[in-house]
């Protein structure tokens, strides 16, 4: 399992003129069951998006394909972890 920490590094207004294109991005790895949460930090700095594998290689890989990183908006910090304990209900997710 992956957390992929997004930190705006331009404007909102910036970020916001990528979001259409960032949705898409994310939209196209739920549908194939690569993320399974994501949203805005608190306050709006950046963004989290939780996401399923074991290579870091390739998820780094997609991290850098995000439009909030090729566009110069946002970085993106890759934290690998195992998930050690689980809600009741997310044994499928995890």
């Amino acid at each position: 399992m992956f957390v992929l920490l997004l930190t705006y590094v331009k404007p909102l207004a910036d970020v916001d003129a990528l979001m259409r294109d960032h949705v898409a991005w994310l939209n196209e790895h739920y549908d194939v069951g690569r993320f399974l949460v994501s949203g805005r930090r608190v306050p709006r700095t950046g963004g989290v998006i939780v996401a399923r594998g074991d290579d870091r290689e390739e998820i780094e890989a997609l991290a850098a394909s995000d439009p909030f990183v090729t566009g110069g908006v946002a970085t993106c910090e890759v934290i690998h972890f195992r998930a050690s304990q689980r809600a009741p209900g997310l044994d499928d997710a995890v």
